[in-house]
């Protein structure tokens, strides 16, 4: 029987239990050091925080998914991610008090001396439990008996890899080299222990747990993985061997073939899910936004410029899909076809159009395009699924005619209303490339986390009048 890696955001129950006990203990002691010594359990109002902590956090983790890569990461990134993990769950505290308006009834000083010692507390019980975890699995009690299956010619790499490792969950007690006769001898320090013809001899004496054949042919890996799986042995077959540069690898089944899947960003169905919650959430919201702003600008837009309120044209979707964009119209009609006389004053460097103090904006299209009004017809396009409220934005078709091929990695996800380059100084950036890498590192690292923080980075961004030009 093979014991299969968890894959749901229970896989690290225990750092979620250290950063409960975490939490709920910085509460205690920062309640006992603004009360003079008092017992937190005492006070009804701050045991209704201890019980919110809990479920913030549970909450934070779920969404978050703060765990992932916890045991490779060193002491200034677990310090990071502690920070961060720590002030979204005091973030969520707050917003409670604030929404059930109850935050003039606890002490901000309390509050603010938990936020400091949750961030102590969790990161030295953190970096305390990986150093028991990587002990733990540098020894061999518990490990499974891996052997190893080669050709010689490929045995040093597949060792190398495999073997080598001291942080895994099996340990490799030797190596059959099926070309050649190297019984007795070793290779990188591990025993050759038997030949193609008497492996299976050498199986049923000794104790072994799992065998990796690194394939030479189809046929003969199978016939022997067969063999060994009738004798209760767990098989793993190398299909082949990829570059290391190939990210976000798993394997999956099309048909009667076993193939290796890779992408820039392989997202599990939950966090889809989720992400299409928020859409239809936030679209339901600024779509009633978007009724309202049609009340107090079409008649000012109609008034200015006659014509439609509404701007339509085709957009560049996910991989290259089109679909119909809207806006609130801030231009004149006919905009479009100005571009090209004003495409010398573009101050972007690539396949982007911007420009300050554009002769084709309508007197109230500054306004709209300064606190981004002009965007929220968009949220038809979020409900309609054309568009997510963060992604990548959507290139003209102009636009997207003129792409290099690295440029079209921006279109791997569904496009947004915000994004990457949008929230982190969108007017500053004047480099296309730079437009880029931001939307390319966005899917490369995208969680429904960095969702939520972008969003709210945009909602500052926007209020503080610092939109699209």
């Amino acid at each position: 029987m093979y014991r299969e890696e968890k894959k749901s955001w229970l896989k690290h129950l225990d750092f979620t239990i250290l950063d409960i006990i975490a939490l709920e203990a910085a509460l205690m002691v920062a309640f006992a050091w603004r009360f003079n010594g008092g017992w937190l359990f005492s006070n009804d109002f701050y045991e209704r925080i201890a019980l919110l902590l809990l479920l913030v956090d549970i909450f934070v983790v779920f969404f978050m998914e703060a765990y992932t890569g916890i045991l490779r990461r060193n002491k200034y990134q677990e310090l990071r991610s502690t920070i961060y993990h720590c002030a979204a769950v005091f973030g969520g505290v707050l917003v409670y008090l604030y929404a059930a308006k109850q935050s003039a009834i606890y002490s901000r000083k309390l509050l603010f001396v938990f936020l400091g010692l949750s961030i102590v507390f969790s990161y030295s019980m953190r970096v305390l439990w990986k150093r028991v975890i990587r002990q733990w699995m540098l020894k061999d009690r518990n490990k499974a008996a891996m052997i190893i299956v080669t050709e010689l010619a490929g045995a040093e790499e597949c060792i190398r890899e495999i073997a080598l490792d001291k942080y895994t969950d099996f340990k490799v007690n030797g190596v059959v080299i099926v070309d050649e006769d190297l019984v007795g001898q070793d290779i990188l320090g591990v025993p050759v222990v038997a030949t193609a013809d008497s492996f299976l001899e050498y199986v049923k004496v000794n104790v072994i747990d799992e065998v990796f054949i690194n394939a030479n042919t189809r046929q003969s890996s199978e016939a022997l993985a067969s063999d060994l799986i009738e004798l209760g042995i767990t098989v793993h077959i190398g299909l082949f061997k990829t570059d290391k540069r190939l990210m976000n690898q798993k394997t999956d089944n099309f048909g009667d073939y076993v193939v290796l899947t890779t992408s820039m960003h392989i997202a599990s169905a939950r966090q889809l899910f989720l992400k299409r919650i928020m859409d239809i959430l936030g679209g339901v919201v600024g779509m009633l936004f978007c009724v309202i702003f049609f009340i107090i600008f079409a008649p000012i837009i109609k008034l200015q410029s006659p014509g439609p309120v509404f701007y339509k044209s085709v957009r560049i979707g996910r991989n290259g899909r089109r679909f119909v964009f809207y806006k609130f119209r801030s231009m004149y009609v006919g905009a479009d076809k100005m571009q090209e006389k004003l495409q010398q004053e573009n101050e972007m460097q690539g396949n982007m159009f911007k420009m300050d103090n554009d002769p084709r904006i309508i007197p109230i299209g500054h306004f709209m395009r300064k606190y981004s009004i002009d965007e929220f017809p968009q949220f038809w396009n979020v409900l309609k699924g054309d568009m997510s409220l963060v992604g990548t934005r959507p290139p003209t078709e102009a636009e997207f005619e003129q792409y290099e091929a690295h440029h079209k990695a921006r279109l791997g996800f569904k496009p947004g209303l915000t994004g990457m380059w949008q929230a982190n100084g969108r007017n500053d950036i004047t480099d296309f490339e730079e437009v880029v890498a931001l939307d390319t590192q966005y899917i490369a690292n995208w969680t429904i986390g960095l969702d939520i923080q972008i969003l709210f980075k945009t909602i500052g961004v926007v209020l503080s009048g610092k939109g699209s030009k």
